[in-house]
Parts: C-alpha cells; structure tokens; sequence
C-alpha cells in the first residue's frame, strides 16, 4: 500500500453497522510517520480515522485514535488544541468501564492523558493524572515492564518543571532501578544510560555539592555507551556533555574540556557543524577553556584528568584513524596478606554488590547463554537477603567471614525441576578468582582487563548459619527463598493482617534488600515487591504500638527508673525507646519507599542513611537518639560525685528526658503534618486513639482499644 493510499478497513457486521479495523489504522499512521510526512498527511488521517470510528460507534476505536492524536499534538506544540481530545480520552475510556475491564490500556490512557497536560503547563492536573496511572500501572503491568520505567521519567520531568527536583530525582532512581532488574544486560543497555544522564543533568540543577554525584552517574552513562559499542549514538554526544558539565561545575576543568571536545566529535558525525547543538556545545568547550586558562591546574586535579583521558583513548581512537591502539596491562591493585585474613586486602573499597554484580556480569551471565540458554530468559539473579553486603554496609572489617564473590539464581519451580541442581553445581564451579583494575573495578577470570597472574579470591571462613541448608547464595526456588527469610513462600494476602504484624521489621528488611541485576521473567521481583507493599492498616497500627513503647519506655519509665536510681531498669528503658523510635521513622516514612529498619546490628547504619536523603521525615531524630546512647551510661550509672565538678548523673539524666521529650513532640508535628491526628498533645500514648481512626478494618489485631 502506498504511502499516501493509506484508507481504513471497513467490514459490514450482522446488524448492518460497520467495524473499525484499529490495526489498519495504526499501521497506516505508522507509514506516514515512516515516509516523513507527517507535518502534512497526520493530522488529516486523524481526523478521517475519528469519523469512521464515530460512525462505526467502535468507542475503543475512537480512543486509539484520540491516544494517538494526542501523542501526534504534543509533537506539533499544539497543547491547547490537545487538550479537548484529552478530556474527552478520559470521558470515554471511564464510558467504557476501561479501568476494569482492559487495565494496561486505561493506565496507557491515563500516562498519555498526563504528559498531555504536563507538556500544556497544566501541573496540578497532570500530577493527579499521573499519581493515577501510577496506581493503575502497578497494579496491571509486571514490575518489571518499562513502561513503568517512562512512567517515573515522565513523573520526574513534571516535578523538575515544578521545582522540585528532591522528588524528581526520587523518581528517576526509581526508573533506573526497574530498568536494570529488567534489562537482559543493563551494562550495556541505553536505556539505562540515558536515565544516568538524566539523573547527572537534573543533579546538577540541583546545585554544585551535588556535583561528584553528578560525575559518577555521567561516568556510569559513559561506561554503558563503550560497552555496548554505542560511541556512534547520539544520545553519546548527550552523556559526554553532561558529563563535562558536572566536571565544569566540580571544577575539574580539564575533565570538563576533553568531555566538551568528544562530545563535539560526536554532534558532528551525527548531525553536522550547522546545528545549534553543535553551537550551544562549543560555546560551552570555549567557555571551559577560558575557566582552566585562568588557572593553572594542582596535581591533583592533573591526575583527576589523566584517568578520564586514559579510559578515553579507545573511544577517540573509533573517531580519528591516525590514533594507534595499544594496550596495557594493568598490575592487581591487591595484595595477599598473609596471617589476616584469606580475602586479598582491596586497596580500593569495593562493595559485596558491586563484588557481585560483576561476578554476575562476569561468569554468571556467560553460564546461563551457554548450557542453559533455552532458560535465560527464566532466570532471575541478584543479591538479597543475609549479609551486609547486601544492605549496602560491609566494609573491610565484614571480609573476616561468610564473606565471598557470590550471587543468586532464583528459578520457578518449574525451572528447578528441570535444571536446579545441575545449574547449582556449575555455579559452584565458578572460578573465584578476580582482579581490580585502576578504576577499583573487579573482573574475574578471563574477562574484562584481568590480569593473567590474578590472585585467588579464595572465600573467608564460613560459619554454620552460611553453608548447607542455610546458605546464602546460589540456585533457589523462588518461593523457597522467601520462606527460609519469612516462613512465607510469597507476602501474606493485603487483608491477612495478622500474618503482616507476625513479621517483623528485621525480616521483612532482610527480604526485601539488596539488589535485583536480573529478571526477565519478573517473577522474583513481583514476589518481592509484595513484601514492600505492607497494608496501610497494618502500618498504622505498627505506628501506633510503636507511640505506646515510646511513652511507656522514654516518657513514664524512664525517668521513674532514674530517680529509683535502678541503673539497669533504666537502661533498658532506653532500649526500648530507641528500637521503638527507630522503627517508627522508617514506618512514617512508609516501607514501600526506604525500606525497613534492619537487625540492631545495622539499625543505626540504615537510620543515618535515611537521614541524609532528602525530604525524609523526621531526619534529626538519628541524631538525638545517638545523643542518648552516648549519654546513657553516665544518665544509669554515673552515681555521685561522677563527673566534671562532681555534678554526678543528674545533668546527663536530665539531658536525655528532655531529649526524649523533644523526639516526642517532633513526632507529634509530623503526625499533625500527615493528618494522622488533631491533637497537639506530646504524650505520644494520648495519639494513638487518633492515629487508630484511620484503620479502616475493624480487626482486633489492629487496634489497641
């Protein structure tokens, strides 16, 4: 059919009426936009499909139609003429009941809807449209799909056109985050580079201290972009850019210069001098060769530099045919020390998940596209569960046990059936062995810039509770996994309520950390995710047990322990206290998107990490609770006469209950702030009643009175 011969199909029904052929309509829609003519012919075969399907009373017709009219004005700039045809997608897709009975197309309808409305400055609109096709989107795609993933960057970009660019950047995590569980290779996926760089470009709106961060996202997008042979991509010239203003803004002005030069390189292959890309770019490169002109560059930012212009070499060497290859082995950057430990000492710092993630991308990936390659497809891979590693705090000290290159494989029962056991044994098979190049980035055997005199990685010693029955990595049935954390194969039903409060802040934090580097199948993850989505009712009653710890313990006990001079009461009362407060931080801040508060071991860790991110809620509470500890020894057991001038405990006693005090009423403001109450009373037991008028169910287990 002819480009321009593009007519609808047209059938007679039984009862006379015609039928609207949606395929032919889209595959014609599809030639105009492929023959480059759509400023000319679109917008009249839209109008042409729009009146057959009006005529043909096809309303699910008539609303593809519009979704793709609204995707056509959105291009054209025309946001006030789009703005009918979104009221009336809205209209008929709530006619046609299309939230019950097609989800995936009512949140397609509800995200098309949205960007219509951003794209017009209609903010308020498009938010609540988006907040709407987020709840839909959830619910009817996998939690794996990547329209889930432009769904976050769509809700980024609103919130960066608004201001606020805290929850932007929140969103834009979020997006990469499902983009490389999702992603059959996120080394080397462009998707996954492009959300780097929209996360470096929006850092650095946020100002100068966000700058290192701003580098390492555009390093991130950079790397994807060589390893998968990308350099010739437009969106390349993108990610150099922004990754030479990040260097600018740092002032790494030599880093800013030669990412400003490449960058040019690239605009010009792919879209030629005459462009104001091309322009905007050059003016920029100029205008860093002015700043590093004005001052001579310190040796250290000489040898920042030099890493970027070495890594660069065998990219710039693919633009210009006079640069000659060569390449240069690079010596491990460990050393074995012997009467320590069997871990090779690490110069630089490298995370168990980073650890893993390569022995992954490594061996991993290879293991499964070779003898298992009708299940690649199948198999899900991460690192989640036991270990502190996988909540993101191992450091030197964590390599002395249970310590190893490991990760998971996480198969469908059906799947274990079939290659379970021989999967697990070629996993244990795995050479350990790896080296770090100059970056501090691992490679094991045989990959990447290893060297041949690579030394064994040989694992720490393992205690019992990692080997046998309870081991922690290696080939699992989905819902085996999840029991031996939870004793639930899967998270209990939304309205299980008693089953929820049965598990507790540790485990849950246990099943649902780590990272996901694989899941095609998405079923790993949808199960995963399960346990994050605690039922509403079920976190407010846990925030109202956790109000009644903390007067019981810190209001009432505490200071009645203290003046009975019972030391010990006493510091158990502050125990409890601060267990109860620490989890009543992450809770207000609502699992689903920090998490949960892990074992006492790493509480603190975790409480310091939610803390610096922005926008959390009740951040200072990490600190004053760090406050009481601190002081806790000398308030319980400080006596008379201890201290500076003999003071004894009392002014470390009083210190700690006004503090204890002070967390309370911060609670109160944020319970006021959240709607959860109407009372401005600090004695937090008095809040519960106000908080427990928001549990919708009427289950016993859920209140207190």
């Amino acid at each position: 059919m002819a480009d321009s011969d593009v007519n609808l199909n047209m059938n007679n029904c039984d009862d006379g009426c015609a039928t609207f052929d949606v395929q032919r309509f889209l595959r014609g829609l599809d030639a105009i936009f492929d023959a480059h003519k759509a400023p000319e012919q679109a917008e009249p075969y839209l109008q042409k499909a729009r009146t057959e399907a009006e005529h043909s009373h096809d309303d699910a017709g008539l609303l593809t139609v519009l979704n793709e009219t609204m995707g056509f004005y959105r291009s054209q700039g025309r946001h006030t003429d789009n703005l009918p045809i979104i009221r009336e997608s809205l209209s008929i897709a709530d006619h046609l009941h299309l939230q019950e009975i097609d989800p995936q197309a009512w949140a397609t309808t509800l995200i098309n809807a949205a960007t219509g409305m951003r794209a017009a400055g209609r903010y308020e609109e498009a938010e609540q449209l988006y907040r709407q096709a987020l709840d839909a989107a959830t619910s009817a795609f996998s939690p794996t799909d990547r329209r889930l993933a432009a769904l976050h960057n769509n809700m980024s970009m609103l919130y960066s056109e608004t201001g606020r660019l805290n929850q932007a950047k929140r969103e834009l995590e979020q997006a990469l985050d499902l983009l490389e569980q999702s992603s059959p290779d996120a080394s080397a996926d462009i998707d996954v580079a492009s959300t780097h760089t929209n996360l470096a470009l929006l850092l650095l709106q946020m100002g100068r201290h966000w700058a290192s961060d701003a580098i390492q996202h555009a390093q991130e997008a950079l790397t994807i972009y060589r390893t998968g042979h990308l350099e010739h991509s437009a969106h390349y010239a993108s990610a150099l850019a922004g990754y030479a203003q990040a260097c600018y803004m740092a002032g790494c002005l030599q880093d800013a210069v030669s990412g400003y030069e490449h960058a040019l390189s690239v605009i010009e292959e792919c879209y030629g001098r005459n462009t104001d890309y091309y322009h905007t770019t050059a003016a920029n490169l100029e205008a860093a060769k002015q700043a590093l002109h004005k001052r001579m560059p310190s040796s250290h930012e000489t040898q920042e530099s030099q890493e970027y212009q070495e890594s660069q070499e065998s990219l710039k060497s693919q633009h210009s045919p006079k640069s000659s290859e060569s390449q240069q082995s690079s010596e491990p950057h460990y050393m074995a020390e012997s009467g320590v430990s069997s871990i090779p000492a690490i110069s630089h710092h490298i995370s168990g998940l980073a650890l893993s993630r390569a022995f992954w991308n490594d061996l991993g990936k290879p293991l499964l596209a070779g003898a298992y390659s009708a299940y690649q497809g199948r198999v899900a891979a991460g690192l989640v569960g036991y270990g502190s590693e996988c909540f993101g705090f191992d450091d030197e000290f964590s390599r002395d046990h249970d310590f190893e290159p490991r990760f998971c494989l996480w198969l469908t029962d059906e799947d274990y059936d079939a290659i379970g056991e021989q999967l697990q044994a070629d996993y244990d098979a795995l050479s350990r062995d790896f080296t770090v190049d100059e970056q501090g980035k691992p490679h094991f055997a045989g990959h990447g810039s290893a060297d041949s005199n690579a030394l064994a990685a040989s694992q720490s010693p393992l205690t019992p509770r990692a080997q046998g029955e309870f081991r922690r990595d290696g080939v699992f049935r989905i819902g085996d996994f999840f029991e031996r954390i939870t004793l639930f194969r899967e998270a209990p039903a939304q309205n299980d309520y008693a089953s929820w409060l049965s598990l507790d802040d540790a485990t849950l934090a246990t099943a649902t950390n780590g990272q996901v580097f694989a899941d095609p199948l998405g079923v790993f993850s949808k199960t995963r995710q399960g346990f994050k989505f605690m039922p509403e009712d079920v976190r407010l009653s846990l925030i109202s047990r956790r109000l009644g710890m903390m007067a019981q313990a810190g209001q009432y006990n505490l200071p009645r322990m203290l003046q009975r001079d019972d030391g010990a009461a006493a510091m158990l009362s502050i125990h409890e206290f601060v267990n109860a407060t620490a989890s009543l931080v992450f809770l207000i801040n609502e699992p689903v998107s920090v998490g949960y508060l892990p074992y006492y071991k790493w509480q603190f860790a975790a409480m310091r990490k939610l803390s610096h991110r922005m926008a959390t809620r009740l951040a200072g509470v990490c600190e004053q609770l760090e406050d009481i500890l601190r002081l806790s020894s000398a308030a319980c057991f400080g006596g008379a006469g201890f201290g500076e001038g003999g003071k004894g405990a009392k002014p470390a006693a009083e210190h700690i209950i006004a503090t204890v005090e002070r967390i309370c009423s911060d609670v109160v403001d944020e319970l006021l702030r959240e709607g959860l109450t109407e009372s401005h009373e600090t004695f937090v037991e008095w809040q519960r009643p106000y908080v427990e008028d928001h549990i919708k169910s009427d289950a016993s287990c859920l209140h207190s009175l």
